[in-house]
């Protein structure tokens, strides 16, 4: 349900051969401009080299682009066009060496584009994105490049007259197919058309972010009354201050335009009117009829997607993303969600019951009208159904979820699990001072695995969300450098949050939200570090859409874990444990308001595969998600968690288009896994955890996801288990 592992912008999504790490060749004559930009050398420092951020200039970003366009586009043809006969060697593994100066000025960008959109960035990335699907475009359209791909395929899979290890044949089919999909068995004519379609969309995408951004920063609920901040914790006091000083101080409180701002208002606010505007200024972004309203663009990304898919030769576009998924096809992960959806709908019916008895009640005794639980009580009243049900109050435990330590944390999860552990280094340039290093290294021997890069806070041009990023993606493994066939990489990976700084010299206090959204992307970063694959195209992250959420989804449990809790859920002031008693709280409650977090997401998953198996028109999209969400009996009292103005994962890439619904597909298989150590005793059993990173961690897409699952669990999933994780069991 966060946005996770896709770039900040979706600029590498599109880039279809994924490039390796190696020395590039020199850059040519016609780039002499640019022949030593640190955009494009080969990163400095240690550990293979890390990410100049002190040497960029966003001025060089547009030559920079156009330079390693141009030689990657020549790497490319001399595959293509060599007169040898192909071979998996001088084709498939040329292609993994090829591009390396183009993914490091992508990364370089994509970094800026995420986390520093300011400045002269939005009308670069605005340039910069049709040129990238044009070059994509150019790879899969290649006539010789596929005619030698498809030539090894049918001598390994066909002829059989070659044999491959596994991993190299998982990779030959794999890569074959994709040139398939899109598109290179087209006619010149519909290749033509395609790349018209793909330009276009790539601009629309870019659109719709920047949009959404600009929604981010324009709408604030400036306060000056502080009679107004009635139950809301002083610590999110402290935070809206620091936020109002940062905004222009136009009053002396704010609550930003961001999930990490909106939710611990509408959580504890007791002012019902502040509530309302907060959360229409949410989730109204790109959705107010101005400058900035993405519904236009939104009705264009949908008929340009179907016109693509039909191009294809595909029914609809959700058809054509979900054919390389576990899922398969849009029926079986429709099926899924539907098995789920009315148990969760009667959930919230309990739930919303719960809510306004007690809402009824404080009114009566206050002397004032009812009022009916709307969108932006739910959270709030919700809190107080807790307080009554479990005697759990929400407020009694933020102070004892202090960010710094719970980053120890989930560093000591790792260390407990996988014997990574984490050593902050200081002397590598970053590209904000926010930002953290740290070196990754194997507990047992201090063997060097990768580094990591944790930019916790929210600021200026910096997207909402949680996600985690690849700098540099794990290759090589096993090998020796000196005769390795491919680069011999470490990984480097990110983790980036909004998190509202606190004011000076006070610690930063989260909501158990946040903190599981710490630990999920955390779980992303792990999958990046544990990679231990050949081929850089198959390592960490690098796997079928649903199955990338399982082992983000899965470390979440770590977080209510006794052993976690005990040691770093501590007091902000006392520093005192959080108390048995506060613990037992939380275990007894943890399927609490269920129905309200599964209907928010699933509302917008099932909306995402209704919306892309249409053959779209002239749609209106208002009236689409208000149709559709009454068609499948969406419950008045809360929204969509993402509504589709503002639905990044849909319409700022193609990444989760048709493909939101991974998330509960990931969860069955996080549910089941659960399971499985909760029956070994422990979440911190040491053989069900080596069998988590040797058969799911470690192996990146080198396995078809059904067999990992299979070769981790010991059997097919059992589905059953979301339904008992989320409290739905009969």
């Amino acid at each position: 349900m966060r946005w996770c592992v896709v770039p900040a912008s979706f600029l590498a999504a599109i880039v279809l051969v994924q490039p390796s790490y190696s020395q590039e060749t020199s850059v040519n004559s016609s780039q002499s401009l640019l022949s030593n930009s640190p955009l494009l050398k080969p990163w400095p420092g240690p550990h293979g080299g890390v990410p100049p951020w002190n040497e960029v200039r966003v001025d060089e970003f547009g030559p920079a682009f156009d330079a390693a366009i141009e030689q990657a586009e020549k790497e490319i043809d001399q595959i293509a066009n060599q007169s040898a006969a192909p071979t998996f060697e001088n084709t498939l593994l040329a292609m993994e060496t090829a591009g390396e100066a183009l993914h490091r000025v992508e990364v370089l960008f994509d970094v800026h584009a995420g986390n520093l959109n300011l400045g002269p960035i939005p009308d670069l990335e605005r340039s910069i994105t049709p040129k990238l699907a044009a070059y994509s475009d150019s790879v899969t359209q290649n006539v010789a490049l596929f005619a030698r791909i498809e030539a090894i395929h049918d001598d390994v899979f066909e002829k059989k007259t070659v044999t491959l290890d596994d991993d190299a044949k998982r990779l030959l089919d794999e890569t074959f197919k994709s040139f398939v999909r899109r598109g290179a068995r087209l006619s010149p004519e519909d290749k033509s058309k395609l790349s018209q379609i793909n330009t276009r969309l790539a601009r629309l995408f870019t659109d719709f972010n920047q949009n959404v951004l600009e929604e981010e920063k324009g709408h604030v609920t400036w306060i000056d009354d502080e009679s107004r901040l009635s139950g809301v914790p002083q610590s999110s006091r402290d935070a809206m201050a620091v936020a109002a000083k940062e905004k222009g101080g136009k009053a002396k409180w704010a609550v930003t335009n961001t999930r990490s701002s909106m939710d611990p208002f509408l959580t504890n606010a007791d002012d019902r009117e502040l509530r309302e505007q907060v959360w229409r200024n949410y989730y109204f972004r790109g959705d107010n009829n101005d400058a900035h309203d993405n519904k236009a663009i939104i009705r264009e990304i949908l008929n340009l997607r179907a016109a693509r898919a039909k191009l294809l030769g595909y029914p609809t576009h959700a058809h054509w993303r979900m054919e390389s998924t576990m899922a398969g096809t849009p029926d079986r992960a429709m099926e899924l969600m539907m098995k789920v959806w009315p148990h969760a709908v009667q959930r919230v019916a309990t739930e919303v019951a719960d809510m306004q008895a007690i809402a009824d009640a404080e009114m009566q005794a206050a002397g004032k009208p009812k009022i009916k639980i709307e969108p932006w009580d739910y959270r709030y009243y919700a809190e107080k159904v807790r307080a009554e049900k479990y005697d759990l109050d929400m407020a009694e435990v933020r102070p004892y979820l202090q960010l710094d330590r719970l980053v120890e944390a989930m560093m000591w999860c790792a260390e407990e699990l996988f014997g990574f552990q984490f050593r902050p280094i200081g002397n590598l340039p970053v590209f904000h001072p926010d930002v953290t290093v740290y070196e990754v290294v194997q507990k047992s021997d201090g063997s060097h695995v990768g580094l990591f890069y944790l930019d916790p806070f929210a600021r200026e041009g910096k997207r909402s969300g949680a996600w985690m990023m690849d700098y540099r993606g794990q290759s090589g493994w096993d090998l020796d450098p000196a005769s390795a066939d491919v680069p011999v990489r470490t990984p480097i990976v990110s983790n980036n949050s909004n998190f509202v700084p606190a004011a000076d010299g006070k610690p930063v206090l989260i909501s158990w939200d946040d903190a599981t959204t710490l630990f999920h992307e955390f779980g992303h970063a792990l999958h990046g570090l544990s990679s231990r694959v050949h081929y850089p195209s198959q390592s960490g992250t690098n796997v079928a859409r649903d199955f990338v959420e399982f082992p983000s989804q899965v470390l979440e449990h770590w977080l209510s874990t006794p052993e976690v809790l005990t040691r770093y859920a501590t007091h902000y002031e006392t520093g005192e444990p959080m108390p048995k008693e506060l613990l037992d709280k939380i275990e007894a409650s943890s399927k609490f308001n269920s129905g309200f977090e599964t209907v928010e997401y699933l509302a917008c998953a099932i909306l995402d595969m209704q919306l892309h198996q249409l053959q779209a028109g002239d749609i209106d999209v208002s009236e689409f998600e208000k149709s559709a969400l009454a068609e499948i009996g969406m419950p008045d009292e809360l929204p969509m968690r993402h509504r589709l103005p503002h639905f990044s994962h849909l319409f700022s890439s193609d990444a989760y288009s048709a493909g939101y619904y991974s998330y509960l597909w990931s969860d069955a298989l996080t549910a089941d896994a659960a399971e499985m150590f909760v029956e070994a005793g422990s979440f911190f059993d040491e053989e069900t955890a080596a069998k988590l990173f040797d058969h799911i961690l470690s192996v990146g897409d080198t396995i078809d996801p059904v067999e990992t699952y299979r070769n981790f669990r010991g059997r097919d999933v059992d589905t059953e288990a979301l339904l008992r994780k989320r409290g739905f069991a009969e």
